[in-house]
């Protein structure tokens, strides 16, 4: 593993824990009736969201370090890929989180944008690190 996919990971693996908390909150606002998680199936939609994507993401990202080692790319183009897949997981989940912050909500509010701007990050970097890794296997 090259210096720079160790310095990632040693990154990712520290916002591990911040969607362990995703996990955590929604535990405690599932036991914890005078949270009225319950009551708002769209926030217990946006919330199992959050967690979720966080989570997975995050794993994703760390994969992606590895692979991008193997990657036929400029430098720059690399550094993209490195932070933009881990900054899909800080975009995406808290953008499910915060737009549904009441439990009242009957929509989400404009940080649902996070999300979108999340999603886009993800798949710019992953098409880009696709690219460059048919790039590598072609110059074989």
């Amino acid at each position: 593993m090259t210096r720079e996919a160790t310095l990632m990971s040693g990154i990712i693996l520290i916002a591990v824990p911040g969607a362990q908390y995703g996990g955590y909150f929604l535990l405690t606002a599932l036991i914890d009736r005078s949270s009225r998680y319950m009551d708002n199936p769209l926030r217990q939609n946006f919330f199992r969201a959050g967690h979720a994507h966080a989570a997975v993401i995050l794993l994703l990202a760390l994969i992606c370090q590895i692979l991008a080692d193997a990657a036929m790319l400029p430098a720059w183009l690399l550094w993209f890929v490195r932070i933009g897949v881990p900054a899909a997981s800080i975009l995406m989940g808290p953008g499910f989180f915060l737009s549904m912050p009441s439990p009242d909500a009957l929509k989400p509010n404009r940080l649902v944008r996070l999300i979108s701007v999340g999603a886009a990050t993800l798949a710019l970097s992953v098409v880009i690190l696709g690219i460059g890794l048919l790039r590598s296997f072609a110059a074989r």
